[in-house]
């Protein structure tokens, strides 16, 4: 990032190509700006995360950022003037095959030297940071069993999650009712209250959880689709956090479990993991089919309550990067400081899963010459542009990506999000470009196709060996995985301030110029550690937020 900033930190140059600069607070009309020995004035005031004009740019003139083409002036704009959605548009940069580019600054992790986490170790030789168990239904019908299971199983097995118990606010609501109040009382009414429903002892101690997964599909879709689902599942089952799996089936769907074996056999030709998969209209009645369920799963559980963490090199950390509800500090602040963290972990041996495909758009001639081979840079241009023309065939694009939020925190146009998104791959080359839903812990960078939708994109990049999810919000989310912990990182300490109950750590304090990029690079992996190892849990883990989205192969952005 260039360092053009004044005294009082008020805008920033993010590189030294760019012909705008970001308002770091809001600017009000006639706010005088110093740029490099120029004075000039903010012409209608720009609002803090947004952008305006160093110079005067003609009808037509490119909008830079990033040092990339982020967009285009549909109007003439004056020196100091605010980019909106009115006065610029989409416009991102062409891409082809080039030349290598894989030199890339190793940052110094000396520090880390001979540094462990305490993790579970599989027979193929990945780890986990976690010792789940796994109840999945292959096809929509079952997920009422599935939640059957869930009732039954939870609370008596201790993993009931401490949480907010709000029935005596409902039923205070209901006493004022039955006095005769009006709905205006009801609005009026000071009904908090401080009681938290408590989590019970576990009984399996060395097992962190039982995990239900939800979802509306294997059946009734494409068959393109039922097959990803099989594989996408397979990537759950054959995760290093995950101890074993129960399975229940309907058997006529689409998502056969022959399939679903086929699946894991790729991933893990020597898969010697619990599995125990049922079919409902071979066992015949629904207490059957639960009570052999039920049966299975507990002696599972047995099985991998002997399991033990052990020291494991930081290689063996598997990070997925992940954004969602972004603002206009994403890429300057939280996102930057991933990518420092990306870096250091690859200089150790380590992978980590860059993802969102539709947010990478205007960065692909980057990301395609940092590939180490030109197989792979060939492979990604192909997702990219396919990708795309799937989007545009359907009445959309990738230009449609930024969502409201992101528009009204300084997001305009879907190349100036992709520029700040993808500083979460830091510098390191690309080893690897991987389609939904395979597997991407190949050491170094892999570029794993996915949605923008971050629950997608989450529950993609953990079934492509992600043991640990970092996930950087400027407008607060509370995303979480069933398996892998997801690590809520703020790009602003306004939110951080606001939303503590869904944040870990605040990136807020790089746009406030109290630390650098790398101090918080070095706090962020530091938790990670501590989370590898079980010290730590993030806020996601502790609220239970396990969201779990398969990505249906059509267009979602």
């Amino acid at each position: 990032m260039n360092d053009q900033m004044d005294n009082n930190r008020f805008f920033l140059q993010i590189h030294p190509d760019d012909n705008v600069l970001v308002a770091l607070r809001d600017l009000p009309p006639g706010t005088e700006v110093d740029f490099r020995g120029e004075r000039f004035s903010v012409v209608d005031g720009v609002k803090a995360k947004h952008k305006f004009t160093i110079g005067p740019l003609a009808a037509g003139a490119d909008v830079r950022m990033y040092g990339v083409l982020v967009g285009k002036t549909n109007t003439a704009l004056e020196r100091g003037q605010t980019l909106t959605t009115q006065n610029i548009h989409h416009a991102a940069g062409t891409f082809e095959l080039g030349e290598r580019r894989t030199d890339w600054q190793r940052p110094d992790v000396s520090m880390f030297d001979g540094e462990t986490f305490l993790g579970y170790h599989r027979s193929n030789g990945t780890v986990g940071t976690a010792n789940y168990w796994l109840v999945i239904p292959l096809v929509f019908c079952e997920n009422r069993n599935v939640l059957v299971m869930k009732r039954a199983l939870e609370d008596q097995l201790g993993y009931g999650k401490r949480s907010r118990d709000y029935r005596p606010e409902v039923e205070q609501l209901i006493g004022l009712y039955q006095s005769g109040v009006a709905v205006e009382d009801i609005l009026n009414a000071d009904i908090a209250t401080d009681r938290e429903q408590g989590a019970g002892k576990r009984l399996f101690e060395h097992v962190d959880g039982v995990k239900f997964l939800n979802h509306e599909m294997g059946c009734g879709g494409t068959r393109i689709d039922s097959d990803a689902l099989c594989g996408l599942l397979a990537g759950y089952i054959t995760h290093p956090n995950v101890a074993g799996a129960t399975v229940l089936s309907l058997g006529c769907q689409h998502a056969q479990a022959s399939i679903l074996r086929d699946e894991i056999a790729k991933r893990d030709p020597h898969f010697d993991r619990p599995l125990y998969i049922f079919e409902q209209q071979l066992v015949g009645t629904e207490t059957e089919l639960l009570q052999q369920a039920l049966k299975h799963t507990f002696a599972g559980l047995m099985q991998a309550n002997g399991q033990r963490r052990q020291p494991a090199p930081l290689s063996k950390l598997c990070i997925g990067l992940e954004c969602g509800g972004s603002d206009g500090f994403s890429g300057i602040s939280a996102n930057p400081a991933l990518g420092y963290v990306s870096d250091m972990l690859v200089a150790m041996g380590g992978s980590v899963i860059l993802s969102e495909f539709p947010e990478l758009c205007g960065v692909e001639q980057e990301l395609s010459d940092r590939c180490v081979d030109e197989e792979t840079a060939l492979r990604f241009m192909e997702l990219m542009r396919t990708y795309n023309a799937r989007a545009e065939a359907d009445g959309s694009g990738f230009y449609a990506n930024p969502s409201p939020g992101n528009i009204r925190d300084g997001l305009i146009t879907d190349a100036i999000k992709s520029a700040g998104a993808a500083k979460k791959g830091g510098t390191s080359p690309v080893t690897a470009v991987v389609d939904y839903p395979g597997v991407a812990n190949k050491p170094g960078l892999n570029l794993l196709c996915t949605p923008g939708n971050d629950v997608e994109s989450t529950t993609a990049e953990v079934a492509g060996g992600a043991n640990v999810v970092l996930f950087t919000t400027g407008l607060g989310t509370p995303t979480g995985n069933p398996i892998a912990p997801v690590v809520k990182l703020a790009t602003n300490t306004k939110l951080y301030e606001r939303m503590p109950d869904i944040i870990d750590i605040n990136c807020g304090t790089i746009i406030e110029g109290e630390e650098t990029i790398e101090q918080v690079a070095h706090t962020i992996l530091r938790y990670v550690i501590d989370v590898a190892s079980g010290k730590v849990q993030p806020k996601a883990v502790q609220l239970g937020q396990d969201d779990f989205i398969p990505w249906r192969r059509g267009v979602s952005l």
